[in-house]
C-alpha cells in the first residue's frame, strides 16, 4: 500500500436541505486498502457514500480522490475522477431490458471511442473477472442475486477503475453467496490492486475482507470509530461500538 492516501475526506458535513445527517467528518483511504463504512440502520453510511461518489453535494468540506477534489471538480476535470471509480449499488441497478454482455458494455460505450468489436472483447474480459463469462447473454432476470452483485461489480470495474464503491454488497444473499462475494473481493484486491470502500453491516464481511473500518453514529452524527475490525470488536471503549461487533445490547448510562 501506498503512504500517500488515494481518498481524502475532510471536515464533511453531509445533508438535505437544513437536515444535517452527517457533520466532522475526516478519514483518509490508502491505496489499496479496504475499507468498510459501518453503522446502525439510519446512521448516514450510505448518504456519506452518495457523496463520496459525487452524488450529492456535501453540505460543507472536501473529498480528495486521487488528488483532485469532486466537490469543486467541473466539465473534463470531473470526467476524469469518474473514469478513477467504479461504482456498483445494493440493488445491482442493471438495466433489466439488455444483456448482462450489454450491461457492462454500456458503460465503455459512454465513455470510450472504441471500436465495438474492442469494447466487446473488454466487457467479456470484466464479466470472466466475476466467474461470469457463460451468463454473457442472459438477462438481469434469469439470475440469481449473487450472479446481479458480480454483474454489477463487472460494470462497475468496465473502466479499470482505482477505487470500487460497493453499498451493502452481501444484502440479500445467503451465507455462502454473501462468502463468495467476499472471495471475489479479495481477489480483486490481490490481483488488481484496486482500492475497495464498501457500506455493509454484515459482520462476518467485515472480517473477511475489511483492512480497517470506521463507524458513523446516528446520535452523535460523526464517526465514532476507525480501526481493524478486531481491534475495535475487542478494545473499543465506545459503547454503540462494542453493541455492534458482539450483538449484545449494554446499558449506557444517561
Amino acid at each position: 500500500m501506498a503512504d500517500q492516501p488515494i481518498v481524502q475526506v475532510k471536515d464533511l458535513a453531509v445533508g438535505y436541505g437544513s437536515t444535517v445527517i452527517l457533520k466532522d467528518i475526516n478519514f483518509d483511504v490508502r491505496a489499496g486498502e479496504i475499507l468498510t463504512i459501518l453503522g446502525g440502520s439510519g446512521s448516514g453510511k450510505s448518504t456519506l457514500l452518495k457523496h463520496m461518489i459525487g452524488l450529492h453535494r456535501p453540505l460543507s468540506g472536501s473529498i480528495v480522490i486521487d488528488g483532485t477534489d469532486i466537490v469543486t471538480a467541473q466539465g473534463q476535470q470531473w470526467l476524469d475522477v469518474l473514469r478513477k471509480i467504479g461504482v456498483a449499488y445494493q440493488s445491482g441497478a442493471l438495466f433489466g431490458s439488455m444483456t448482462i454482455l450489454s450491461n457492462v458494455a454500456l458503460v465503455l460505450e459512454e465513455f470510450t471511442d472504441l471500436p465495438r468489436e474492442a469494447i466487446e472483447v473488454i466487457a467479456q474480459m470484466k464479466l470472466k473477472a466475476v466467474g461470469l463469462q457463460a451468463a454473457a447473454y442472459k438477462m438481469p432476470s434469469e439470475l440469481s442475486g449473487g450472479m446481479r452483485k458480480r454483474a454489477a461489480i463487472a460494470r462497475a470495474l468496465a473502466l479499470d477503475p482505482k477505487i470500487l464503491f460497493l453499498d451493502e454488497p452481501s444484502a440479500g444473499l445467503d451465507p455462502i453467496t454473501s462468502a463468495q462475494l467476499d472471495e471475489l473481493v479479495l481477489e480483486l484486491s490481490r490481483s488488481l490492486g484496486i482500492t475497495f470502500v464498501i457500506v455493509t453491516h454484515e459482520l462476518p464481511s467485515i472480517f473477511a475482507v475489511a483492512d480497517r473500518a470506521i463507524m458513523v453514529d446516528r446520535e452523535s452524527k460523526t464517526i465514532v470509530a476507525d480501526g481493524r475490525p478486531k481491534d475495535l470488536r475487542d478494545k473499543s471503549e465506545h459503547p454503540m461500538v462494542r453493541q455492534f461487533f458482539n450483538r449484545r445490547l449494554e446499558k449506557v448510562d444517561a
